[in-house]
């Protein structure tokens, strides 16, 4: 049974992406199409803050694209030595909080020690930050164009400050449209197409309204947690799975459980 998730690959220390590997577990067919594209932002600015940990009381990473603005910054500025002989560890001596195993593991590889990684969502994280964070410095927040609010009002209304650098900006990948017809023309219409973002719902979903035709009533759709699933039902599409966490191992219970006769997760 063939199943589409709309993200980019990423290749685990096996040398595969682990979604295709776990939903293959399954007996499941996985291809993976990008629907975005980022550009980073404001890269001078990120960089000189993050040569001064003094100044804040600790970094909140809720996506990959911000680890590698961070990665960017050092490579860029030749701050790598001067990362590795103290701010590394200045850093490490405040909390580092983190959404997600994927951004835990980027964030490791910069040598930072990470907490919150098993929140799965903004919500949850700045809960997890607000039974914790009692100091008087703004955390150090690098984020997005799309963010949402969540977090950063969570936070407020807990009186922790925060201070926000957008670092990089969401666009549509340039190759979606081509990808998805030649997808189509292949493979035919899925069983299920997994949205990763609401952006990615955005960016995607008429080119696949147009190519399914009336088919669209069979296909599952799934959503890798309740911020997407939330974006789906705006648009009028029954969402037959949400995965209970944002990992390969969740969402591939997930649409199996989906795709059997009578199931839904």
């Amino acid at each position: 049974m063939k199943v589409l998730l709309l993200k980019d690959a990423k290749e685990d220390d096996c040398g595969q992406d682990p979604y295709i590997r776990e939903l293959g577990l399954y007996g499941l067919e996985a291809t993976l199409i990008p629907v975005l594209s980022f550009e980073f932002l404001s890269l001078p600015s990120f960089s000189e803050k993050l040569s001064h940990p003094e100044d804040y009381g600790g970094l909140i990473f809720t996506s990959p694209r911000a680890v590698e603005a961070a990665q960017l910054c050092l490579e860029k500025n030749n701050k790598t030595e001067v990362w590795e002989r103290s701010l590394k560890e200045k850093w490490n001596a405040k909390s580092v909080y983190v959404v997600g195993n994927a951004t835990a593991s980027l964030v490791s590889k910069i040598g930072l020690d990470t907490e919150g990684e098993t929140c799965g969502n903004a919500e949850k994280l700045a809960e997890y930050i607000c039974s914790r964070e009692s100091s008087a410095l703004p955390l150090l927040f690098p984020c997005g164009n799309l963010k949402r609010e969540i977090l950063p009002k969570a936070l407020k209304d807990k009186g922790i400050a925060m201070e926000s650098v957008t670092v990089y900006q969401t666009i549509p990948h340039p190759g979606i449209q081509g990808n998805l017809n030649s997808y189509y023309s292949q493979q035919g219409v899925p069983a299920s197409i997994t949205f990763f973002s609401p952006s990615g719902l955005t960016y995607s979903l008429k080119h696949i309204q147009e190519l399914s035709g009336d088919s669209i009533d069979q296909i599952k759709f799934a959503a890798i947690g309740p911020t997407t699933a939330r974006a789906l039902a705006a648009q009028g599409l029954p969402v037959s799975c949400t995965a209970e966490s944002p990992t390969p191992q969740a969402l591939a219970t997930g649409i199996r459980k989906a795709l059997q006769p009578h199931g839904c997760c």
